[in-house]
This record gives structure tokens, sequence and C-alpha cells, in this order.
């Protein structure tokens, strides 16, 4: 028998806890709050992106507009404020291709950072051993041979010079010969 003034709950009777199985189905507090920072997160990218890849998105007027205004807000109390606003009104949106969009750009920097990165490796290899160009030229059958060994022997020539007396000229031109192929 239960105390009284205290409900007692039967699993198999529709007693007055049976609705709140339903209540427990929702978000948590921290759930919703870290839900929402993410919103606002993905908002900062969006401010991030041009006027012109913005207008591209599907998107409603408020949202791109709070998303300028937001790139304009200077003050810290101000951008708090905003990037809030921001965020309640990416509730209201279909974020999928919006986050689409960020990561596309984020990843779209990654590859042009990785092919710097490339380029760069290539430059030092070329530089150091002429296998490397033989194995270069096999993969790139229509580069310009003649024109590649002449910026590599320049290279060289700068490389083997005392620091002081470096440019750097013949090594911009290497590489931005090398990028062009990678």
């Amino acid at each position: 028998m239960a105390a009284p003034g205290r409900v007692h709950y039967d699993a198999d009777a529709d007693g007055p806890d049976a609705e709140g199985d339903e209540a427990d189905d929702r978000p948590s507090k921290t759930a919703l709050k870290k839900a929402a920072h993410d919103m606002q997160t993905l908002g900062d990218a969006l401010a991030a992106m041009s006027n012109e890849k913005l207008a591209a998105l599907p998107m409603s007027e408020a949202l791109r507009d709070a998303l300028i205004e937001l790139r304009r807000t200077r003050s810290h109390e101000g951008l708090r404020r905003q990037r809030q606003y921001v965020g309640k009104l990416m509730r209201l949106a279909d974020i999928e291709p919006l986050a689409q969009a960020v990561a596309e750009a984020q990843l779209g920097s990654a590859r042009q950072t990785l092919a710097l990165h490339q380029a760069e490796a290539l430059r030092l290899e070329l530089v150091a051993d002429d296998a490397a160009l033989t194995r270069f030229m096999g993969e790139h059958p229509d580069v310009d041979a003649q024109q590649l060994r002449t910026l590599i022997r320049n290279a060289r020539k700068e490389a083997a010079l005392p620091p002081e007396q470096r440019h750097g000229r013949a090594w911009r031109e290497l590489f931005q010969f090398i990028k062009g192929y990678v």
C-alpha cells in the first residue's frame, strides 16, 4: 500500500505517470543549448562567406540580412546578441543546405592548401634530384621540358648563393610553374 499523499505507480496501469513517458522524449536543456550554440557557429561560418555565395544559398531574406549585419557588428555585446538572433532565425530555416555549403567551402580551402603543400614538396624534390625531373615528366608528358629544366637550373644556382645574395625569384618562378600541374 502506498504512503498517504504519494501516488503509487503501477507499470501495467494507466496512472498519472503514463503521460510522463512522452515528456521524457523531449531533448534535455543541455541538448537544446548545444543545438543553439551549433546554430550560432554555423551562422558565424555563413557570415564569413562572400555576398555572392550567400545570395546563392536558399535562405530567408531576414536570415541573409542578419548575417550581413553580423559582419558589420563590432562591439562584443552587439556580436553576442546578433549571433543569438542569427541562431534564432536559423531554427526556422532548413540548415542542411547551409551546413553543406559551409562544409564545401572549408573543404575547398583545404584542397587548395594541400595542392600548395604538394607543389612545395615537388619543388624541393626537383631541385634536389634529377630523377624527380624524369618522374615528373613521365607523369606530365605535356610539360615544356626545356622551360622546366631552365627553372630548375636557375633555382639550383640561386640556392648555391649565400643567403644575403638570394632573391628568391627563381624559386618563385619554379613554384608557379609546378603549381599549374599539381
